[in-house]
């Protein structure tokens, strides 16, 4: 019988912190960071939206990587520590250990807790022979990595385009700090969006089912149940625009109408039409990739497209 690993608590784990909330509610613009998204319920709205026709981006990374893992396990080298930077679901990381070279370890980290344990258990029992380490931390802030095993190659693993919500100085900041996790002679496995014909785009960030709506609002609601805030998310619309100039996909949530909403005990006014900008998604070409990898301080070993050239992975090495 197998032991369901431990997951580790990092000082940076997930909170719908009063601090930080207010303090980006109270901006102009108002904001909220989309790390709080993902509470259980926004996890699993936001597996459904990876199996939606227009979210092409899951689909289109999961064709490369069936194409090309076991060139990626070539290049990751045999008894690697594979270390994932949000695993969400843990279905793309399985292609990754099914064609390594007898991997050593494997560290999921995430900010959903209660998905992050469920998904070490099942890794844990699926491969007996990698030790998994989770980690319930914000990756975006600074955390510890467990201890893995000594010699062992480590190889971060950051998939679904999630590199596209930070902002560019930001993103390298962030490949900077996972450089310094894999040391120099590490790599890292990186899912990247390109940049392409904005309606769909568009469409994948407001699918018309509305699940993209559902997720979205849900923040609102997450900000209910654990701050105790007033928040109707029925009188906030989900609004996806695309900005050209900086190459992004924004999120906002609008206010249907004038109204006050309280947050931690604290008065919180919206004008009709007044948004909290909850997610910026930027997308990629060639110059703003190379540009991106080489302030990351990293280099890039191989760079692969899908069929229809909507995404990429890339192999980075220090």
């Amino acid at each position: 019988m197998t032991t369901a690993p431990d997951v580790v608590l990092s000082e940076s784990a997930p909170a719908a912190t009063r601090d930080s909330v207010l303090r980006g509610l109270r901006g102009k613009p108002r904001t909220l960071s989309p790390t709080l998204f993902y509470d259980e319920v926004g996890s699993a709205l936001f597996e459904r939206i990876t199996t939606l026709e227009e979210y092409y981006l899951t689909r289109a990374e999961l064709e490369i990587l069936r194409a090309h893992v076991h060139e990626i396990a070539t290049l990751a080298g045999p008894r690697c520590a594979l270390i994932e930077y949000g695993s969400g679901s843990g279905t793309k990381v399985r292609l990754l250990l099914d064609a390594l070279q007898s991997p050593a370890a494997y560290t999921p980290i995430d900010v959903s807790t209660a998905q992050l344990a469920r998904v070490a258990a099942e890794i844990a029992a699926d491969y007996p022979a990698v030790a998994v380490r989770p980690v319930n931390a914000d990756y975006s802030a600074s955390f510890e990595v467990p201890d893995l095993p000594t010699r062992a190659r480590r190889v971060a693993f950051f998939p679904g385009s999630t590199i596209g919500n930070f902002h560019p100085t930001e993103a390298a900041a962030f490949l900077r700090r996972v450089r310094r996790v894999v040391a120099s002679d590490g790599a890292l496995i990186l899912g990247v969006d390109r940049r392409k014909d904005p309606r769909a785009l568009l469409a994948a960030y407001d699918d018309s089912e509305g699940v993209t709506a559902a997720f979205n609002r849900n923040i609102l609601a997450r900000l209910n149940r654990e701050m105790g805030a007033s928040f109707d998310p029925a009188q906030f619309r989900h609004r996806a625009e695309w900005n050209d100039a900086e190459s992004r996909i924004e999120m906002h949530l609008e206010s249907t109408e004038p109204q006050t909403v309280r947050v931690s005990g604290e008065s919180i006014s919206f004008e009709r039409g007044e948004s909290i900008w909850t997610e910026s998604s930027y997308k990629y070409d060639r110059e703003r990739l190379d540009r991106l990898i080489e302030e990351g301080g990293f280099q890039l070993a191989r760079l692969w497209t899908d069929s229809a050239e909507r995404f990429w992975v890339a192999f980075l090495t220090g």
